[in-house]
């Protein structure tokens, strides 16, 4: 892997808790239900290896809970849910996200990609 596939990687790390916390944000949904939604989203490719260990760091910062439920078919499935300081911290990694986008979007403007 290059320095630049690696600091693409790391963009993408910081992004994935954003984009968790943002799904759940609009709902319960289990770790599947996860993986599937952000696997389609362009720039992500994030796997269940990813998702996975992200979930279980969220929920022992109590940002993310968690209730099994019984599944229409296949054993009980673990159902996540956006706790109280999850949505605080979503609000706050939201607006910087966007102050930060905006910065680099507005320095990217007329930058030849292979300069």
């Amino acid at each position: 892997m290059g320095e630049a596939d690696s600091r693409t990687s790391q963009f993408r790390k910081g992004a994935v808790e954003l984009a968790i916390l943002a799904l759940l944000a609009r709902g319960e949904l289990y770790g599947a239900e996860i993986v599937d939604r952000l696997a389609v989203l362009p720039g992500l490719a994030v796997t269940s290896g990813t998702v996975y260990p992200l979930l279980s760091r969220l929920k022992k910062a109590s940002l993310v809970d968690s209730v099994w439920r019984e599944s229409p078919v296949g054993p009980p499935r673990k159902y996540y849910r956006l706790a109280e300081a999850g949505s605080r911290d979503l609000a706050e990694m939201s607006s910087s996200w966007r102050d930060l986008s905006s910065a680099i979007d507005s320095l990217l403007k007329g930058v030849d990609s292979h300069a």
